[in-house]
């Protein structure tokens, strides 16, 4: 790591959020342009940094900075510099250079130490200098407060932000109980406060250790899907983190009970959040679990509505089997219905003449899906604007997914939709947290409908809605199991309900739609998946190779996604003199690349642009799994534009692209709700805990006209033969069960 010196000259470009900035040093007589990360950095202040040159390929030669320390000038000509950079407010630059002309080289103490001295100069009264000091003490407190965080190890990013949660308490903070950082500040984690305890000399035993690590097990637990975590799984796991014994664990446990942190329910323990999420989730639909229609209760009612359903139907070319037509006569019935299915058993022919008998009786509808693409796939699958419910609920807040317990909708318990009926696609995707949501967002005499694939991976955030729910038997719900899509000649659909139900398929490419291609060596599956891309496909199921979706079930490895990406990019989105790059740690961005949001944003603005460049729509949120082209690339205002799904162009500044990844490959957890003309799945082997039968269900399902597999066929039958589910700790059917029991 090197280090330079000098005076910041200009500042480019600053993120008030996260404090990425791109600055001009002056170093003697020579200009050097820096990046990083450096909230609090102002214009006219001298810098010390450490971190590493790199080359740019537009810009040529830049310093990344990974840390740095302000210090004040010594010398005149940086004192009279500082001081009208405009870092201090209403000093300019024939003001500083008053100031240090009277005061010479005591000028920095004469400001921090007798203040009331600069009311001498002609243009600054006693008030005015009392702003000047006030304004270098609270530089000064941030400088020293950077320098002391530094001292834990902290970088600079974060200690902005641990200073502007606290300011000057920062110190007592650290020194009586560091682990309230991890509760209070985002990024900050058990794992850095833990570090910092033990610098300041906090014992291993020490209850707040002890609490904030079993808090840090259960929030590491949700990140895998679980709502609570056993006892009997909790204590070893906390144990071993924090390296005390297993008693010292149970007594915390119960204290954080007793105040209200956690809840201990039989043998399992929630985070209260969680527990109570899951409660009033119980709770709300149980009110919603009306019967709605008392005009069926004579079989002469019923067969003048099935006859009705039925002239309905055909009206649209459509035609409902009996277990349809049952399913549409217990959605009339039920406050709450669930429709269930595999690819190609008819969901799409029934949610539609459901929606037409609605709106036939003068309701209002409102349909919506948990991403963009799924939502748009309902537009397109039945004629009616759908929504994600994100959008539907109204969102109303500025944070991002590092917040996401606190976002918060428009639409909730005190204004709900105005809607009679709401249809929720794909709601094997939706966590509880989205779910208790759109559920207070939903009154009595509203009807709410789930259409699902149980099959289907479960959500990536916490719980397993869909699964809680059928599982309990406490709602009115059809199971789908005739394939209409058999008849058009589907492999795809036959395979994938032949992999549901733990059966071989046939691997021999006598299909249309379904192939596998036999290859041992990823150097040889990369060059088929780029003539495939490419080539191959494109004409095929008429598509452009950027619709072509690389399905992987791993990150890392020689078929994991990162790999893939940038092989894919190489081929598919070259170099180019007239394509604009942009290098961010180890990814280069180039115009025009296939590139995915993986982490909710629910503070990023959007926009659609119309003819003449004009705004025709506008509003926030972007969501993890959306996926989108780059735009433009400038350098000059340190931006990157997506281009997303419907026309929203979303600006990234440089500092934020961790939020992007390129996706010529994605994650096939990343692929849930999506569903693309061509699928490439390159599978060699893996560890079975994750190359399990509902993965290759879910890769298999995401693909509308052509699936490939390219690796060994070994590797498809073992996963067919791995039924085995990473069990997931949720207990919204257990709530559900105890309210109808009631």
């Amino acid at each position: 790591m090197e280090s330079i010196k000098g005076y910041v000259d200009r500042i480019t470009y600053q993120n008030t959020e996260n404090g990425y900035t791109v600055l001009r040093l002056l170093i003697g007589e020579k200009e050097l342009i820096c990046v990083g990360y450096c909230m609090g950095i102002s214009q006219g202040e001298t810098i010390e940094a450490w971190g590493e040159y790199e080359m740019h390929p537009t810009y040529g030669k830049q310093f990344h900075i990974s840390e740095y320390v302000v210090t004040l000038p010594t010398d005149r000509l940086g004192m009279e510099r500082y001081l009208g950079s405009g870092a201090i407010k209403g000093v300019g630059e024939k003001l500083a250079a008053r100031i240090v002309k009277t005061f010479g080289d005591d000028t920095m103490r004469i400001i921090e130490e007798e203040p009331e001295r600069l009311a001498q100069i002609k243009g600054i009264s006693m008030q005015m200098a009392q702003k000047i000091a006030v304004q270098m003490e609270e530089k000064k407190d941030l400088r020293e407060a950077m320098v002391y965080l530094a001292g834990f190890g902290i970088s600079n990013h974060l200690a902005v932000k641990i200073y502007e949660k606290y300011q000057t308490d920062v110190y007592r903070i650290l020194r009586e109980n560091p682990y309230q950082l991890a509760d209070d500040v985002h990024g900050v984690g058990f794992r850095i406060a833990d570090e910092i305890a033990a610098k300041v000399g906090i014992q291993a035993d020490s209850d707040y250790r002890i609490r904030c690590g079993i808090l840090y097990v259960l929030q590491q637990a949700t990140m895998e899907g679980h709502v609570y975590l056993p006892f009997e799984e909790l204590l070893p796991r906390a144990s071993e983190l924090l390296g005390v014994p297993k008693e010292a664990v149970r007594v915390q446990v119960d204290n954080a009970v007793m105040d209200r942190k956690l809840v201990a329910k039989g043998s399992a323990v929630f985070p209260a959040t969680y527990y109570y999420a899951e409660l009033s989730c119980a709770k709300m639909l149980h009110d919603l679990n009306l019967p709605m229609d008392q005009g069926l209760k004579t079989p002469s009612q019923e067969e003048a509505l099935k006859k009705r359903l039925e002239k309905l139907a055909a009206r649209q070319g459509m035609e409902l089997d009996e277990l349809q037509m049952h399913a549409v006569m217990e959605c009339i019935r039920n406050g709450i219905f669930i429709l269930t299915g595999g690819p190609g058993t008819g969901k799409t022919t029934t949610i539609n003449v459901i929606i037409r008998y609605f709106e036939s009786e003068g309701l209002d509808i409102f349909l919506a899906a948990p991403t963009g693409r799924a939502a748009k796939r309902m537009t397109e699958t039945t004629g009616f604007e759908a929504r994600t419910i994100h959008r539907m609920l109204e969102l109303n807040s500025a944070l991002s997914e590092d917040d996401g317990h606190r976002v918060s909708f428009e639409r909730n318990e005190e204004n709900p939709l105005e809607a009679d009926v709401v249809i929720i696609d794909e709601t094997s995707m939706v966590d509880v947290r989205i779910f208790q949501a759109l559920l207070k967002a939903i009154v009595p005499g509203t009807r709410l409908i789930l259409v699902g694939d149980a099959s289907q991976l479960p959500s990536v955030g916490p719980g397993q809605v869909l699964r809680d729910l059928l599982n309990s038997k406490c709602f009115a719900s059809v199971e789908l199991q005739k394939i209409y899509r058999q008849d058009e000649g589907s492999d795809i659909v036959v395979n994938a309900h032949l992999i549901d139900q733990g059966r071989e398929i046939r691997m021999d490419n006598h299909s249309k739609d379904f192939f596998m291609l036999e290859r041992n060596d990823p150097a040889v599956i990369y060059k088929h998946l780029i003539q495939l891309i490419r080539d191959k496909l494109p004409g095929y199921v008429r598509c452009t190779p950027f619709d072509v979706q690389v399905l992987t079930p791993m990150r890392k490895g020689p078929l994991g996604c990162e790999t893939l990406n940038g092989i894919l990019q190489q081929y598919l989105n070259p170099p180019e003199p007239v394509k604009a790059e942009h290098v961010s740690g180890e990814v280069i961005y180039r115009a025009g690349d296939k590139v995915m949001q993986v982490k909710n944003n629910y503070q990023l603005e959007w926009e659609v642009i119309g003819k003449y460049n004009v705004v025709i729509d506008r509003g926030t949120g972007v969501f993890n799994g959306d996926m989108g082209r780059i735009a433009e690339i400038d350098e000059t205002s340190s931006n990157l534009v997506v281009e997303f799904d419907e026309g929203k162009r979303v600006t990234y500044p440089f500092g934020e692209l961790d939020q992007l990844e390129l996706s010529y490959a994605i994650t096939i957890h990343k692929s849930q709700g999506s569903e693309y003309p061509a699928v490439l799945l390159p599978l060699l082997g893996g560890p079975k805990m994750l190359f399990t039968r509902n993965l290759l269900y879910t890769a298999i399902t995401r693909a509308k006209s052509c699936v490939t597999i390219l690796g060994k066929s070994d590797t498809v039958r073992e996963m067919i033969a791995n039924g085995r589910e990473n069990k997931r700790y949720t207990a919204l059917e257990e709530r559900i069960r105890e309210l109808s029991a009631r």
